[in-house]
């Protein structure tokens, strides 16, 4: 079975290790697939436009009959919005592709005549919790961000990790991204405080206060 694993980051600066490793994980232990044989497609792109050249290539192999099945790690890797991922989706089963989503363990099978209702709707639901949590995310971010905006600590102390000062303001710093991403993986019990230092160039305390004490800034 030709297999092929997807994997995407938001940023350039970010990085993809945790993906491909559970891709490739899952790709070997469940669907028996040799790893030297797995085709990774693989983005690294900003904002949530589904034109990338990796997810291109990707549904142009699927079309062309070389793909069998496709590996992502979690919905929002491919899709951040329910028209998105039935799009996508609807895409690879019509071309006889079947979807596995590791985070979930949930698996999209390739279109039948006697098609599945709760299929539809699972896709469906799926596309709704990606969208919600992605709004939610950005919600709490703003609200903190504001909350944090009338402290005065935030005034004349130095800016938070990820962001910058402009006329005491809070906004967003080129590294935010990339800071959010590693957070996340420090949230997870997936990266240790000392990598994350390291990764970012900060301090572990930085790091620490960061996740427990400012989550509301990252999403987390």
């Amino acid at each position: 079975m030709p297999v092929a694993a997807y994997v995407r980051v938001s940023t350039a600066d970010q990085n993809l290790d945790r993906q491909l490793e559970a891709t490739h994980e899952y790709a070997v232990e469940e669907l028996s697939a040799e790893p030297s044989s797995i085709k990774v497609y693989r983005d690294k792109s900003t904002g949530t436009d589904v034109e990338r050249s990796g997810y291109q290539r990707l549904l142009e192999d699927a079309d062309a009959g070389r793909v069998d099945a496709v590996v992502v790690h979690e919905v929002s890797r491919v899709a951040r919005s329910i028209s998105d991922l039935e799009r996508t989706v609807e895409r690879l089963r019509n071309a006889g592709v079947a979807v596995h989503i590791v985070s979930n363990r949930m698996v999209l099978r390739p279109q039948a005549e006697d098609e599945d209702p709760y299929q539809k709707a699972l896709i469906q639901m799926l596309g709704v919790f990606a969208e919600l949590d992605a709004k939610i995310k950005r919600q709490n971010i703003r609200q903190g961000i504001a909350a944090r905006q009338e402290s005065e600590d935030y005034h004349h102390g130095p800016a938070p990790l990820g962001f910058e000062k402009d006329n005491g303001e809070l906004i967003e710093a080129g590294t935010y991204h990339r800071v959010c991403e590693t957070l996340e993986q420090v949230a997870r019990d997936e990266m240790s405080q000392r990598q994350a230092a390291s990764e970012l160039d900060c301090g572990r305390k930085t790091i620490r206060r960061a996740v427990n004490e400012r989550a509301d800034l990252y999403g987390l």
